[in-house]
């Protein structure tokens, strides 16, 4: 869409508002996790992807896969604000009857690709998408979301020898690395220390950067796409809870609604 950097962040934190406003009201959800990879999912959706909102299952479309899923308050807000359904669903996020349930459901949500949750399947199943891609000719992406705690599963370093074994340039691993999970620290619950190495080991195209940056996601998104015969991993550098200041790096932030004092304060810092 060649927005400038100053619109993509404005509309990054217009993001992160709709995050804070539906967490608040549904009294239930992630607001760390979801809020830490607001500006990389906005530089996907309005400036990277091939998309079509008003044919949400367009075949030629770009895929992207929240393989952590317990993060889908920001791309339910992404599809909103890109018109893939009205904004009033926002206020519904974890009602029954509702279509934005506590993880992305591909039955229930227009725009979402894929049905995501169970921690380490979103690589395996983008792997899926590439290699259909391949198959049938076309040239749509396949991006994938993982959480940097979400790494500790081993079904993703299946997926990783299998995407290089296959020659997938046409899938991105993006790993929001916030380094703060459910229960502490990463290197606390299980140390993943080294992942560019770890990436490299498997033959990945790795590239890093701050991932609230948009400066840089922009051009990390631009180096994927001209890697060709291997996959690209960009490790994104990010911070859980970023753009409110009393959530930013802490992680009992993980998955608590924040009391009306402090959704005020939050709204108030994301002015």
């Amino acid at each position: 869409m060649n927005l400038t950097n100053k619109k993509l962040k404005n509309l990054a934190t217009e993001l992160r508002k709709n995050i804070i406003n539906m967490i608040y009201t549904a009294n239930s959800g992630h607001p760390g996790s979801s809020l830490s990879n607001a500006d990389i999912v906005t530089v996907l959706y309005y400036d990277e992807m091939n998309i079509n909102p008003d044919n949400p299952n367009w075949e030629n479309r770009d895929r992207f896969l929240l393989s952590k899923g317990h993060g889908c308050p920001t791309l339910y807000a992404v599809l909103a604000m890109k018109g893939y359904f009205d904004m009033s669903h926002l206020g519904k996020l974890r009602k029954i009857n509702g279509i934005l349930q506590g993880h992305p459901d591909m039955k229930k949500t227009p725009g979402v690709d894929y049905t995501t949750g169970s921690l380490g399947n979103g690589l395996s199943l983008g792997l899926g998408m590439a290699l259909a891609a391949q198959l049938d000719k076309k040239d749509f992406r396949t991006y994938v979301m993982l959480g940097c705690g979400e790494m500790q599963e081993g079904m993703l370093w299946e997926a990783m020898m299998a995407a290089v074994k296959f020659k997938t340039d046409n899938l991105c691993a993006i790993v929001d690395y916030n380094q703060l999970q459910l229960d502490g620290n990463n290197d606390e619950v299980m140390p993943i220390k080294s992942l560019k190495d770890k990436f490299l080991s498997f033959n990945w195209h790795v590239i890093e950067c701050d991932g609230h940056n948009i400066e840089e996601i922009k051009k990390s998104f631009a180096e994927a796409r001209n890697t060709k015969g291997k996959p690209t991993a960009i490790i994104a550098n990010t911070i859980k809870g970023k753009g409110v200041s009393y959530m930013e790096n802490q992680v009992g932030w993980h998955g608590v609604v924040p009391n009306k004092e402090e959704y005020e304060q939050a709204k108030e810092e994301l002015q």
